[in-house]
Protein backbone atom coordinates (compact mmCIF):
# COMPACT_ATOMS: atom_id res chain seq x y z
CA UNK A 1 0.00 0.00 0.00
CA UNK A 2 1.42 3.57 -1.16
CA UNK A 3 1.97 6.06 1.87
CA UNK A 4 -0.73 9.23 2.28
CA UNK A 5 -0.86 12.29 3.69
CA UNK A 6 -4.35 14.41 5.02
CA UNK A 7 -4.86 17.49 3.20
CA UNK A 8 -6.71 20.47 4.88
CA UNK A 9 -9.44 19.53 2.76
CA UNK A 10 -9.92 16.17 4.51
CA UNK A 11 -8.62 14.71 1.73
CA UNK A 12 -6.36 11.69 1.84
CA UNK A 13 -2.74 12.16 -1.04
CA UNK A 14 -1.50 8.93 -1.92
CA UNK A 15 2.13 8.83 -2.76
CA UNK A 16 5.15 6.55 -3.07
CA UNK A 17 9.31 6.96 -2.80
CA UNK A 18 11.68 5.28 -4.44
CA UNK A 19 15.54 6.22 -4.93
CA UNK A 20 18.19 7.37 -2.32
CA UNK A 21 16.38 9.50 0.72
CA UNK A 22 19.15 12.05 1.01
CA UNK A 23 19.28 12.32 -3.02
CA UNK A 24 18.09 15.36 -5.07
CA UNK A 25 14.30 15.08 -4.51
CA UNK A 26 12.24 15.19 -8.31
CA UNK A 27 8.52 15.37 -7.73
CA UNK A 28 6.79 13.15 -10.57
CA UNK A 29 3.27 14.16 -11.75
CA UNK A 30 1.59 11.42 -13.89
CA UNK A 31 -0.60 11.36 -17.18
CA UNK A 32 -3.79 11.30 -17.82
CA UNK A 33 -5.04 9.06 -17.01
CA UNK A 34 -2.84 7.82 -14.35
CA UNK A 35 -1.32 7.15 -11.02
CA UNK A 36 1.97 7.37 -9.44
CA UNK A 37 2.99 3.78 -10.84
CA UNK A 38 3.65 5.58 -14.85
CA UNK A 39 5.62 8.17 -14.20
CA UNK A 40 9.22 6.87 -14.60
CA UNK A 41 9.98 3.31 -15.22
CA UNK A 42 11.79 1.53 -12.39
CA UNK A 43 15.08 0.71 -14.14
CA UNK A 44 15.47 4.46 -14.38
CA UNK A 45 15.02 4.90 -10.68
CA UNK A 46 17.61 2.52 -10.09
CA UNK A 47 19.95 4.14 -12.53
CA UNK A 48 20.14 7.42 -10.91
CA UNK A 49 21.10 6.32 -7.03
CA UNK A 50 21.39 10.32 -6.28
CA UNK A 51 17.96 10.72 -6.59
CA UNK A 52 14.91 11.04 -4.48
CA UNK A 53 11.92 10.14 -6.57
CA UNK A 54 8.56 11.06 -4.76
CA UNK A 55 5.10 10.59 -7.11
CA UNK A 56 1.48 10.79 -5.96
CA UNK A 57 -1.75 9.72 -7.28
CA UNK A 58 -3.89 12.91 -8.06
CA UNK A 59 -7.30 13.28 -7.04
CA UNK A 60 -9.71 10.81 -8.05
CA UNK A 61 -7.22 8.11 -9.00
CA UNK A 62 -5.47 5.14 -7.42
CA UNK A 63 -5.60 5.70 -3.47
CA UNK A 64 -6.42 9.47 -3.53
CA UNK A 65 -9.49 10.53 -2.78
CA UNK A 66 -11.21 13.06 -5.40
CA UNK A 67 -11.33 16.44 -5.64
CA UNK A 68 -14.34 17.40 -7.65
CA UNK A 69 -14.26 20.38 -9.27
CA UNK A 70 -9.91 21.10 -9.16
CA UNK A 71 -7.86 23.04 -11.51
CA UNK A 72 -5.12 21.96 -12.62
CA UNK A 73 -3.24 24.81 -10.18
CA UNK A 74 -4.48 22.70 -7.45
CA UNK A 75 -1.12 20.54 -8.18
CA UNK A 76 0.79 23.31 -6.79
CA UNK A 77 -1.21 23.77 -2.86
CA UNK A 78 -0.90 19.55 -3.33
CA UNK A 79 2.73 19.01 -4.17
CA UNK A 80 3.73 22.07 -1.68
CA UNK A 81 1.87 20.05 1.06
CA UNK A 82 2.89 17.03 -0.07
CA UNK A 83 6.67 18.43 0.24
CA UNK A 84 6.09 19.66 3.80
CA UNK A 85 5.48 16.45 5.16
CA UNK A 86 8.11 15.18 3.74
CA UNK A 87 9.89 17.52 4.94
CA UNK A 88 11.52 18.75 1.64
CA UNK A 89 13.09 22.67 1.01
CA UNK A 90 13.81 22.97 -2.85
CA UNK A 91 12.58 20.25 -5.36
CA UNK A 92 12.20 19.64 -9.02
CA UNK A 93 9.23 18.47 -10.61
CA UNK A 94 8.73 16.70 -13.72
CA UNK A 95 5.06 16.07 -15.41
CA UNK A 96 4.27 13.96 -18.70
CA UNK A 97 1.70 14.50 -20.72
CA UNK A 98 -1.63 14.95 -19.12
CA UNK A 99 0.98 15.82 -15.90
CA UNK A 100 2.88 18.49 -17.80
CA UNK A 101 0.31 21.56 -17.41
CA UNK A 102 0.05 20.14 -13.25
CA UNK A 103 3.65 20.44 -13.84
CA UNK A 104 3.87 23.61 -14.95
CA UNK A 105 1.61 24.99 -12.28
CA UNK A 106 4.11 24.08 -9.35
CA UNK A 107 6.76 26.09 -11.50
CA UNK A 108 4.12 28.90 -11.33
CA UNK A 109 2.85 29.09 -8.21
CA UNK A 110 5.53 27.69 -6.05
CA UNK A 111 8.66 29.86 -7.54
CA UNK A 112 10.25 29.52 -4.08
CA UNK A 113 10.34 25.78 -3.94
CA UNK A 114 10.80 24.93 -7.59
CA UNK A 115 14.39 24.91 -8.76
CA UNK A 116 13.32 23.30 -12.02
CA UNK A 117 10.64 21.93 -13.99
CA UNK A 118 10.18 19.78 -16.89
CA UNK A 119 7.01 19.27 -18.85
CA UNK A 120 7.69 16.45 -21.29
CA UNK A 121 4.60 16.46 -24.42
CA UNK A 122 2.39 19.18 -22.56
CA UNK A 123 -1.21 20.80 -24.07
CA UNK A 124 -1.14 24.75 -24.00
CA UNK A 125 -4.25 26.25 -22.40
CA UNK A 126 -7.48 25.32 -23.74
CA UNK A 127 -7.87 29.65 -24.68
CA UNK A 128 -4.18 29.79 -25.89
CA UNK A 129 -4.34 33.23 -27.82
CA UNK A 130 -3.47 32.60 -31.33
CA UNK A 131 -3.52 28.60 -31.19
CA UNK A 132 -6.11 26.19 -33.01
CA UNK A 133 -6.27 24.16 -29.82
CA UNK A 134 -7.36 20.90 -31.88
CA UNK A 135 -5.65 20.82 -35.01
CA UNK A 136 -2.99 18.22 -35.43
CA UNK A 137 -5.05 16.28 -32.71
CA UNK A 138 -5.66 12.50 -33.25
CA UNK A 139 -9.47 12.19 -34.11
CA UNK A 140 -10.30 10.26 -30.69
CA UNK A 141 -8.71 12.58 -28.73
CA UNK A 142 -10.90 15.59 -30.51
CA UNK A 143 -13.95 13.76 -30.46
CA UNK A 144 -13.29 12.77 -26.22
CA UNK A 145 -12.91 16.58 -25.70
CA UNK A 146 -15.34 17.54 -27.70
CA UNK A 147 -17.82 15.38 -25.77
CA UNK A 148 -16.52 16.89 -22.34
CA UNK A 149 -17.48 20.23 -23.40
CA UNK A 150 -20.16 19.59 -25.24
CA UNK A 151 -21.95 16.86 -22.96
CA UNK A 152 -20.36 16.53 -19.97
CA UNK A 153 -22.59 13.80 -18.42
CA UNK A 154 -22.61 11.79 -21.25
CA UNK A 155 -18.83 12.05 -21.25
CA UNK A 156 -18.43 11.34 -17.51
CA UNK A 157 -21.01 7.71 -18.24
CA UNK A 158 -18.94 7.02 -21.36
CA UNK A 159 -15.85 7.58 -19.28
CA UNK A 160 -17.11 5.18 -16.52
CA UNK A 161 -17.82 2.86 -19.33
CA UNK A 162 -14.27 2.37 -20.22
CA UNK A 163 -12.56 2.77 -16.83
CA UNK A 164 -14.45 -0.62 -16.50
CA UNK A 165 -13.31 -2.40 -19.49
CA UNK A 166 -9.32 -1.46 -18.52
CA UNK A 167 -9.92 -2.53 -15.18
CA UNK A 168 -10.35 -5.75 -16.71
CA UNK A 169 -8.22 -5.23 -19.19
CA UNK A 170 -5.46 -2.67 -19.23
CA UNK A 171 -4.59 -2.74 -22.87
CA UNK A 172 -8.14 -1.53 -24.00
CA UNK A 173 -6.62 1.72 -22.96
CA UNK A 174 -4.09 1.83 -25.70
CA UNK A 175 -6.51 -0.06 -28.12
CA UNK A 176 -8.55 2.56 -28.34
CA UNK A 177 -6.21 5.68 -29.00
CA UNK A 178 -4.28 3.72 -31.56
CA UNK A 179 -5.66 6.10 -34.57
CA UNK A 180 -2.80 8.67 -32.58
CA UNK A 181 -0.08 6.34 -32.08
CA UNK A 182 3.40 6.57 -34.43
CA UNK A 183 5.21 4.04 -35.16
CA UNK A 184 7.83 5.22 -32.77
CA UNK A 185 5.30 5.06 -30.23
CA UNK A 186 4.03 1.42 -30.79
CA UNK A 187 7.88 0.23 -30.97
CA UNK A 188 8.29 2.08 -27.52
CA UNK A 189 4.98 0.58 -25.43
CA UNK A 190 5.62 -2.83 -27.07
CA UNK A 191 9.09 -3.50 -25.04
CA UNK A 192 8.32 -5.35 -21.62
CA UNK A 193 9.35 -2.76 -19.12
CA UNK A 194 7.12 0.20 -21.15
CA UNK A 195 4.08 -2.21 -21.59
CA UNK A 196 4.14 -3.86 -17.97
CA UNK A 197 5.06 -0.20 -16.35
CA UNK A 198 1.72 1.35 -18.91
CA UNK A 199 -0.82 -1.58 -17.80
CA UNK A 200 -0.05 -1.69 -14.30
CA UNK A 201 -0.31 2.27 -14.07
CA UNK A 202 -3.64 2.08 -16.12
CA UNK A 203 -5.10 -0.80 -13.96
CA UNK A 204 -4.23 1.28 -10.48
CA UNK A 205 -5.37 4.87 -12.16
CA UNK A 206 -8.84 2.93 -12.36
CA UNK A 207 -9.01 1.18 -9.56
CA UNK A 208 -11.69 2.68 -7.76
CA UNK A 209 -13.25 4.71 -10.32
CA UNK A 210 -12.84 6.88 -13.09
CA UNK A 211 -13.21 10.52 -11.31
CA UNK A 212 -9.71 10.70 -11.67
CA UNK A 213 -9.67 10.57 -15.51
CA UNK A 214 -13.14 12.88 -15.67
CA UNK A 215 -11.83 15.46 -13.26
CA UNK A 216 -8.32 15.48 -15.11
CA UNK A 217 -9.56 15.94 -18.36
CA UNK A 218 -12.43 18.82 -17.14
CA UNK A 219 -9.67 20.55 -15.51
CA UNK A 220 -7.48 20.62 -18.88
CA UNK A 221 -9.85 22.02 -20.52
CA UNK A 222 -10.76 25.06 -18.25
CA UNK A 223 -8.97 27.81 -17.02
CA UNK A 224 -5.60 26.00 -15.53
CA UNK A 225 -5.87 28.67 -12.25
CA UNK A 226 -2.69 30.13 -13.56
CA UNK A 227 -0.79 32.79 -16.11
CA UNK A 228 1.96 30.23 -18.00
CA UNK A 229 3.74 33.43 -18.92
CA UNK A 230 4.37 34.11 -15.28
CA UNK A 231 6.62 31.23 -14.92
CA UNK A 232 9.85 32.54 -13.38
CA UNK A 233 11.54 29.13 -13.12
CA UNK A 234 13.76 27.64 -15.64
CA UNK A 235 11.84 25.26 -17.79
CA UNK A 236 12.63 22.72 -20.32
CA UNK A 237 9.93 21.90 -22.59
CA UNK A 238 10.58 18.37 -24.27
CA UNK A 239 7.85 17.65 -26.97
CA UNK A 240 8.04 14.91 -30.55
CA UNK A 241 6.87 16.80 -33.73
CA UNK A 242 4.54 13.85 -34.66
CA UNK A 243 2.39 14.01 -31.03
CA UNK A 244 -1.11 13.79 -32.12
CA UNK A 245 -2.16 13.88 -28.56
CA UNK A 246 -0.45 17.02 -27.95
CA UNK A 247 -0.23 18.46 -31.12
CA UNK A 248 3.43 20.66 -31.84
CA UNK A 249 1.78 23.36 -32.52
CA UNK A 250 0.80 23.63 -28.26
CA UNK A 251 4.83 23.08 -27.65
CA UNK A 252 5.93 25.79 -29.46
CA UNK A 253 2.76 27.98 -27.77
CA UNK A 254 4.11 27.30 -24.45
CA UNK A 255 7.88 27.77 -25.61
CA UNK A 256 7.43 31.33 -26.76
CA UNK A 257 5.11 32.18 -23.70
CA UNK A 258 7.08 30.92 -21.06
CA UNK A 259 10.00 33.16 -20.59
CA UNK A 260 12.65 30.55 -19.18
CA UNK A 261 11.73 28.08 -21.38
CA UNK A 262 14.67 25.41 -23.03
CA UNK A 263 12.66 24.03 -25.90
CA UNK A 264 13.66 20.57 -27.18
CA UNK A 265 12.15 19.16 -30.11
CA UNK A 266 12.39 15.27 -31.60
CA UNK A 267 11.34 15.63 -35.04
CA UNK A 268 10.41 11.92 -35.32
CA UNK A 269 9.50 11.72 -31.46
CA UNK A 270 5.94 10.99 -30.62
CA UNK A 271 3.71 10.83 -27.91
CA UNK A 272 5.28 7.94 -26.11
CA UNK A 273 8.78 8.83 -26.96
CA UNK A 274 8.72 11.01 -24.04
CA UNK A 275 9.68 7.94 -21.99
CA UNK A 276 12.68 7.04 -23.83
CA UNK A 277 13.57 10.91 -23.37
CA UNK A 278 13.57 10.79 -19.37
CA UNK A 279 17.06 10.12 -18.91
CA UNK A 280 18.25 13.41 -19.98
CA UNK A 281 15.51 15.31 -19.05
CA UNK A 282 16.21 14.02 -15.59
CA UNK A 283 20.16 14.61 -16.18
CA UNK A 284 18.82 18.29 -16.70
CA UNK A 285 16.40 18.58 -13.86
CA UNK A 286 19.05 17.24 -11.17
CA UNK A 287 21.93 19.59 -12.28
CA UNK A 288 22.92 22.73 -10.23
CA UNK A 289 23.83 25.44 -11.53
CA UNK A 290 24.46 28.60 -10.34
CA UNK A 291 21.76 30.46 -11.96
CA UNK A 292 18.94 28.48 -10.29
CA UNK A 293 20.02 29.10 -6.97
Amino acid sequence: MPSGIRMRDGRRLAFEEWGDPGGTPVVLLHGTPGCRLGAVPHGMIEARPGVRFIAYDRPGYGDSDRGPGRRVAQAARDVAALADALGLGRFAVLGRSGGAPHALACAALLPTRVRRAAAMVSLAPPAAEGLNWFEGMAESSVEEYTRALTDPVDFAERLAARAAAIRADPAQLLVSIRDGLTDSDRRIISTPAMSDMLLRNYREALRTSAYGWLDDSLALLSHWGFDPARITRPVLLWHGAEDAFSPVSHFEWLARHIPRARPVLDPKGGHFSALEALPDVLDWLCATPRADT
